[in-house]
């Protein structure tokens, strides 16, 4: 782990030396690469139909072991092989499948790269990551290389050098990689794109997106244990992974980097109301932070103001916000801030020249001709249900039982393997894990210079307006 945080600070280090300003502007920009001579783009990329989908796990922690419990309640699927560096982790997996009367998977642990063994099987369709966020992309690019398509938890990088080995890998290799943004499937954040796409709420001018979340006691395995059986309810824990690393590893990250180190929560769902490279696209972004105060406070009394837990220093502050400008002329606010106490909350904001959407701190839809006040609550439940989308319709209860984040974790893997099973493009395909993930890193190179306006890379290399507007597929 160490060596992949230093191997990250540096090349954070070379990304600022290499960023270069336009006279004109002032914007920082990275390079684009070119694409490879053989490589498509992947928009709208169907691959072929896979009748059952058979799954390898990548972490068992808290995230994973969600998913096998989840993809047991989905029809046309095996569950292959498992892979984790704690045996705890691993035997309750197999309890859980054995106990719900699964066929037994193979394992694979014991070394560091077990997981790579899990890959190079031939009896796998698709690759489930859920480790910590360093893991990410080399598991990714790794398991596409193998011939599987890859699903993998928030955030898909950490780096717009992993972002572009994301891209690259996946056009060359014609696999899928899908980010496991569990919020856009959220009953209320789909409601609302269904709302947008019909024009409720007339022309989109601005979104705003957060991930605001107490995580301090989290941070210090407060709540947790490497043989916890905690599973995080709504608004608890939205924590990708913890698959063996069970040494702060969150912490460790926020006291080495700055900026929105968890953008996609916020920004996930927001992009697709604003059909992100799919007839606009991000242009460029400006990020500022408070100073940080709430984790050296937290540590100080709860272990004491001289523990090595109050002197580590912590270079992330409290709260991150980023503004983005399109293409098209509408700003998108991110937030992040998970060291101070404050209600959970996605903010997830709608605003056009027609009406208006929030979900936190309270639900609220308020629309012409009267949009200064909002809807009564019965109003707004009567129109949620009316723009409820079909599949939602048809799966909701399976999804409130099965569960997950009050039940879109389920409908995320619902769709998952429906879109495999029939062929279809996938809700979310790679260039939404890597324009997603992108603000890692670029975050950090605006905050950590005086809110510098920083260049949204466009990993679709110039096509991001050739296809009209974000759709889910459906089969005939």
């Amino acid at each position: 782990m160490k060596k992949l945080f230093s191997a990250f600070a540096l090349l954070t280090i070379i990304a600022i030396a290499g960023c270069s300003p336009d006279k004109a502007d002032g914007i920082l920009r990275l390079p684009v690469p070119d694409r490879a001579p053989g490589q498509q783009d992947m928009l709208r990329y169907a691959a072929d139909p896979i009748p059952v989908v058979r799954v390898g796990f990548i972490g068992l922690g808290m995230r994973g072991i969600g998913g096998v419990q989840r993809f047991m309640n989905i029809e046309g699927v095996e569950i292959r092989a498992l892979c984790d560096l704690e045996d705890y982790n691993i035997e309750r997996a197999r309890q859980w499948m054995e106990a719900h009367g699964w066929p037994a998977a193979d394992v694979y642990t014991g070394s560091e790269d077990a997981w790579q063994e899990l890959c190079r099987r031939d009896d796998l369709d698709l690759v489930y990551i859920c480790t910590d966020w360093l893991a990410h992309t080399p598991m990714a690019v790794y398991a596409m290389q193998q011939g599987k398509h890859v699903a993998v938890e928030v955030p898909a990088a950490v780096s717009i050098e992993e972002c572009w080995k994301l891209v690259d890998t996946s056009e060359k290799t014609r696999r899928h990689c899908m980010m496991l943004e569990n919020c856009c499937y959220d009953f209320f954040e789909l409601a609302t794109l269904n709302m947008a796409q019909q024009g409720l709420f007339g022309e989109i001018v601005h979104v705003e997106g957060a991930y605001i979340h107490d995580l301090r006691s989290l941070n210090y395995n407060d709540r947790l244990s490497a043989n916890s059986s905690y599973m995080p309810g709504e608004g608890e824990g939205e924590i990708p992974g913890l698959s063996g690393y069970w040494d702060r590893w969150r912490l460790q990250y926020q006291s080495r980097h700055e900026g929105n180190p968890y953008p996609t929560h916020g920004l996930g769902p927001v992009c697709q109301i604003l059909d992100m490279h799919r007839g606009d696209k991000m242009n460029y972004l400006v990020s500022v932070s408070s100073a940080p105060k709430g984790m050296e406070e937290y540590a100080s009394a709860r272990f004491g103001s001289d523990s090595q837990e109050a002197r580590e220093g912590y270079r992330m502050g409290d709260m991150n916000t980023t503004l983005i400008k399109t293409e098209r002329g509408r700003t998108i606010m991110i937030q992040h801030d998970v060291v101070s106490p404050r209600p959970y909350s996605r903010i997830h904001l709608v605003s056009g020249t027609k009406g208006f959407a929030q979900k936190y701190p309270a639900q609220q839809i308020a629309l012409e001709p009267d949009a200064h006040y909002p809807l009564s609550k019965p109003a707004m439940d009567s129109l949620l249900k009316a723009y409820e989308f079909p599949f939602v319709t048809e799966i909701r209860d399976l999804a409130q039982r099965v569960g997950g984040h009050g039940g879109m974790d389920f409908i995320m893997d619902y769709r998952l393997v429906y879109c495999l099973q029939n062929g279809l493009p996938l809700d979310q395909d790679v260039y939404d894990a890597a324009e997603w993930s992108a603000l890692v890193e670029l975050t950090e190179l605006s905050a950590t210079n005086n809110g510098r306006p920083v260049e949204v890379p466009d990993f679709t290399r110039g096509a991001w307006n050739n296809v009209d507007g974000f759709s889910f597929a459906y089969a005939d």
